[in-house]
């Protein structure tokens, strides 16, 4: 008999599969990408549909990630106890809920826009076979694809709200993808000793701490000129800008900090306020054009 209690602790390892934060994190620019085509958001059903369908594709890929990269969580003690890793959850449970979802996802999509679930299509498929799948265990240069995975939501919502493809989409989806080896690489240097592990090829095992660092910092300039241009051309508001730049100086201090006075400290704050930066930075771009 399902209980109450087995459905509320099943769904909680499902959280802990797609990556809650990272999922609402990716969800976020999405909305922003539709909001800033549409501004005021004037089809509250579309805004509403874009927005569940783009969360069920990012979660299905995420799943489906974790099914493939089980035998890599188990091998690292940062990811050892998650759900797949510790046999919570069956694989072949997890395949079925990683594909169900991408399937309903990327259907929905194709529905509101064939442009648009095209768009989704693509970064579910550079995300899940091209990062994860054929790049991730043989190359470093794999977070290139999956930083263009990660773009593609903010292109997909915006060119849904407009119906086409513009250059400030290609520009928002490209701010993403500079944006993502401040989050990635850091990350590859505070869990080192992990991947090292887990045999899975880094920035730092591949060039070295130093020039991830280098890599760190511009990527980080090339993600805030991004955004800061699109957010430009779109027309926000004066003020919002401003506050857009502030935001964009502390990423570059913490980046050149990280370069000549590398600590732990220094290291995982930058990769606490990236994540903010994209947040706040996302929040921005969709209320600074009201």
């Amino acid at each position: 008999m399902v209980t109450l209690a087995i459905v509320k602790s099943k769904l909680r390892l499902y959280w802990l599969l797609i990556k809650g934060l990272q999922a609402g994190l990716l969800l976020s620019t999405g909305l922003a990408g539709y909001m800033s085509a549409r501004c005021p958001v004037m089809h509250w059903y579309d805004f509403l549909g874009m927005g569940f369908s783009l969360f069920l594709a990012i979660s299905g890929s995420t799943i489906l990630n974790m099914w493939f990269d089980r035998d890599i969580d188990a091998a690292m003690n940062r990811t050892s106890h998650r759900p797949l890793a510790d046999g919570r959850v069956s694989p072949n449970e997890a395949l079925r809920l990683g594909l169900s979802l991408s399937a309903f996802g990327v259907g929905m999509s194709v529905a509101l826009s064939p442009l648009y679930g095209l768009i989704v299509f693509a970064g579910l498929s550079f995300d899940v076979v091209v990062y994860t799948m054929l790049l991730k265990r043989h190359t470093c240069w794999s977070i290139v694809w999956g930083g263009i995975s990660g773009g593609m939501p903010i292109l997909a919502g915006r060119a849904f709200g407009l119906g086409h493809i513009d250059g400030i989409g290609i520009l928002l989806s490209l701010a993403v993808l500079f944006w993502i080896p401040t989050h990635i690489l850091t990350f590859a240097i505070r869990y080192y000793g992990d991947y090292q592990a887990a045999k899975i090829p880094t920035f730092p095992s591949t060039y070295g701490f130093q020039t991830t660092r280098t890599v760190i910092a511009v990527s980080s300039i090339l993600a805030a000129l991004s955004i800061g241009v699109a957010s430009a051309l779109i027309g926000m508001q004066w003020g919002f800008v401003r506050l857009l730049a502030v935001l964009s100086g502390g990423l570059f201090l913490l980046a050149i900090a990280s370069i000549f006075r590398p600590t732990e400290r220094i290291n995982f704050g930058l990769f606490k306020y990236a994540s903010f930066y994209m947040l706040s930075a996302m929040i921005l771009l969709s209320i600074g054009t009201i």
